[in-house]
């Protein structure tokens, strides 16, 4: 196998600042792997070759003369294509925007050169960052590498399955309705939501735009724990616009060991019924915890009506993403919603209305949002962490029906509406709170399995130390068998 490939890049870079490889050798080696690779995959459809070849260069001459860059010192990376890249395209997969040229670099990357990573790429989304899949008319298909016939999710699934094929070292993503987590879930790495407003959105947004965007995230994909956290360290923090008003804390884990976590354990919920696979690795996890003399509660919930929550999350999320779409669009949906019966609660009309609301709708909405963040942090006095699945399922088929509600997923051999799998990613991305998926093996057909840990607001170091320890325990990343060489 070629295991250089396949390291974390927390080890990478330990090679690197050991001399044990060059940074320039080391983004040859992912170039490539990835002109043998990417173009059946086609999850890299961005390169600066050119530029990152020449700063690699210069990592290692800087490594030469005695000079540390930081944490990420010559570490070849790729970024989500939604991120601005001086003098690359950021188009988030819309035709309309194939000319937009970016012309400075997003916060989150100038964070993550100034700690020394070489971003060499851009990789692949769905148009407007808004589907379970990657494609788009720019850059066309991403395939799963675990087997090219499946989703790598969406919308970082460029980001995953760079990552799970062995295309790159680190990536960075975003979410908002779990674009990096069923992704993680899906190609079988590990991707962390941060809180809400942890790392700083500037530069990941549509073009002019600087307000960040309602439950949206950006955050790292890796094939470790320890490299989430990393990034976590190097990425968060104030904007220049709170700077140097206010940093960023967040707190630490105190548990040393499985044995000192109090778990709660969310396995199923008729909103959105999961594949019995699904049930059994949250299980396993769960009982891993168990075992190791952890406390573990499977009836543990949040004290608030759960249709309730999805309800606000519903609302919010596409208030928020209809700020994406063109006047026009926007314009009819209103339109619609004129025309709507007040008594139509079907999902188009709560959708529509959603898409169009007043400001004191979204107010409304906001405070039970509110009062749902409340109920969490009662619950988070009780329990270190929450265990839930992620998808309904592992990586499905590629579907590109342009009627998404003629879309379906099969879950314990019945049909179920694509969009139902976004219960999973809403029921904590509502109240802005950290979660993270990591991997835990394989399924009967080949493909990964992920679970979902999530933790209090600001509590995210806690999700990714025990991932890490689980990750001990069941082992971790486990590379795709058709691109191990």
């Amino acid at each position: 196998m070629d295991e250089l490939a396949f390291l974390d890049a927390t080890t990478l870079v330990g090679k690197i600042k050991n001399n044990d490889i060059s940074s320039s050798e080391m983004l040859e080696h992912y170039i490539r792997r990835m002109d043998a690779h990417n173009p059946e995959i086609n999850a890299i459809v961005v390169c600066q070759l050119d530029k990152a070849r020449a700063r690699a260069k210069q990592a290692d001459e800087a490594l030469g003369r005695g000079e540390d860059w930081g944490p990420l010192h010559g570490l070849p990376m790729t970024v989500k294509e939604s991120y601005d890249i001086a003098g690359l395209p950021t188009t988030w997969g819309d035709p309309k925007n194939k000319d937009n040229i970016a012309t400075q670099d997003a916060v989150a990357c100038q964070r993550l050169q100034n700690a020394g990573a070489v971003i060499f790429g851009k990789t692949n989304v769905p148009i407007n960052l808004a589907d379970f899949q990657s494609y788009n008319e720019i850059y066309g298909t991403t395939g799963n590498p675990h087997n090219l016939e499946r989703t790598p999710g969406g919308s970082s699934g460029g980001s995953a399955a760079a990552l799970a094929a062995g295309l790159t070292g680190l990536e960075m993503g975003s979410d908002i309705g779990g674009s990096i987590r069923n992704p993680a879930h899906y190609c079988g790495v590990y991707g962390h939501k941060p809180t809400w407003g942890v790392l700083p959105m500037r530069g990941h947004a549509p073009k002019g735009v600087l307000t960040g965007s309602d439950i949206s995230v950006i955050g790292p994909l890796a094939r470790s724990a320890e490299d989430l956290a990393l990034v976590m360290d190097i990425a968060g923090g104030a904007d220049d616009i709170h700077q140097p008003g206010w940093d960023l804390k967040l707190p630490i884990p105190t548990q040393k060991s499985l044995a000192d976590y109090r778990i709660g354990v969310w396995l199923d919920d008729p909103l959105a019924p999961v594949d019995e696979s699904m049930k059994e690795r949250v299980l396993q996890v769960a009982q891993l915890v168990e075992s190791a003399g952890g406390k573990v509660d499977y009836n543990a919930r949040p004290n608030f009506d759960v249709q309730a929550s999805h309800d606000a999350y519903t609302a919010l999320l596409h208030s928020a993403m209809s700020a994406r779409q063109d006047e026009s669009v926007f314009k009819a949906n209103v339109a619609r919603r004129e025309a709507l019966d007040e008594n139509d609660m079907s999902s188009l009309a709560q959708v529509t209305r959603a898409s169009s609301l007043y400001y004191k709708e979204w107010h409304a909405i906001n405070e039970r949002r509110t009062h749902l963040r409340w109920a969490w942090h009662e619950f988070f006095q009780q329990y270190d962490l929450l265990l839930t699945p992620m998808c309904m399922t592992s990586a499905f088929p590629h579907d590109q029906n342009p009627k998404n509600s003629e879309r379906m997923i099969t879950v314990n051999n019945s049909p179920v509406n694509y969009f139902e799998q976004v219960f999973w990613a809403g029921l904590t991305g509502v109240s802005y709170l950290p979660s993270t998926v990591f991997p835990t093996g394989l399924d009967s057909q080949s493909l990964p399995i992920g679970v979902q840990v999530v933790a209090r607001e600001m509590g995210d170091l806690y999700c990714i130390e025990f991932s890490r320890l689980v990750t001990q325990a069941l082992g971790g990343f486990v590379a795709p068998k058709a691109y191990k060489d």
